[in-house]
């Protein structure tokens, strides 16, 4: 909305009012109208060419601008509850989700999973833990995207990236205390919950799935542990060579060209 528009804008609502007093007549509103419309049209044609182009880099405003030309919002619908009655307010419709959420969710590890932890080949001790360096939280800080929306907390991914020099040095404090001690940050456990239609009725509330938006500082830690398990894992091998799903450099393709592969050599 530039100047010039807003001018055009403004001269065609007091067109309009000239027009309802009797002081302007039909035929000139419709001209100011005409080019009203005209100037949007061409105002809006370079946005949506520049969303367009940076969709890569800026998907948070292509997909907001998306979701302001849609006609019809998809809110959550009237649910059924234990007893088979539709709920319709908002706060009912949301404790009915977060108990369903909460009821699929498992906190503890089953006694089986904990044999398997306890006689494995090896186990880590506290003491062989890898530190978490202060270069490598500044290293992600910098990468992180500056358009991600923020979590509970109110941390803006553009402020810890443009602050990344300054606070690289405290989290990663942070981050190494809650390696060593296996906690993580109470705010850092809390997240904004969106649910997400899936398949069948909508009344069902099982048919609904759960989108955390988490803290950032969170996600960094996250990927700082990922990175410390997939190369323990390459390094020791713990994955064969046969596994291509969520496997770094490996996909369904190379699964494909390698079943073929074998399949070529049986015949031959």
């Amino acid at each position: 909305m530039s100047k010039e528009l807003l001018e055009k804008l403004k001269g065609k609502k007091e067109v309009y009012r000239m027009w309802k007093k009797g002081l302007a007549t039909w035929e000139e509103f419709k001209n100011v109208v005409r080019e009203c419309r005209d100037a949007m049209r061409k105002a809006k044609a370079p946005l949506e060419l520049n969303l367009a182009r940076d969709v890569k880099d800026n998907k948070k405003g292509f997909f907001k601008y998306i979701s302001s030309k849609r006609k019809t919002r998809e809110n959550v619908g009237p649910l059924l509850n234990e007893v088979g009655a539709l709920v319709t307010e908002d706060t009912e419709k949301a404790e009915l989700l977060n108990a369903f959420f909460a009821s699929v969710f498992t906190a503890k590890a089953s006694p089986q999973e904990s044999q398997t932890l306890e006689v494995g080949e090896k186990v880590w001790r506290k003491d062989d833990l890898p530190l978490v360096e202060e270069d490598r939280v500044r290293n992600h800080l910098g990468k992180l995207e500056m358009h991600k929306s923020m979590g509970p907390d109110g941390m803006h991914p553009q402020v810890l990236r443009e602050l990344a020099d300054v606070i690289a040095k405290p989290l990663s404090i942070i981050f190494e205390r809650s390696w060593r001690t296996g906690e993580v940050p109470e705010d850092w456990r809390k997240a904004n919950v969106t649910p997400v239609f899936k398949k069948s009725k909508k009344e069902d509330p099982g048919n609904y799935r759960p989108v955390s938006l988490t803290s950032i500082p969170g996600k960094v830690m996250e990927q700082l542990i990922l990175d410390v398990i997939s190369k323990h894992v390459e390094e020791k091998k713990v994955i064969g060579g046969g596994q291509h799903g969520f496997t770094r450099g490996k996909s369904c393709l190379t699964n494909l060209i390698v079943f073929y592969d074998g399949i070529y050599w049986l015949g031959g």
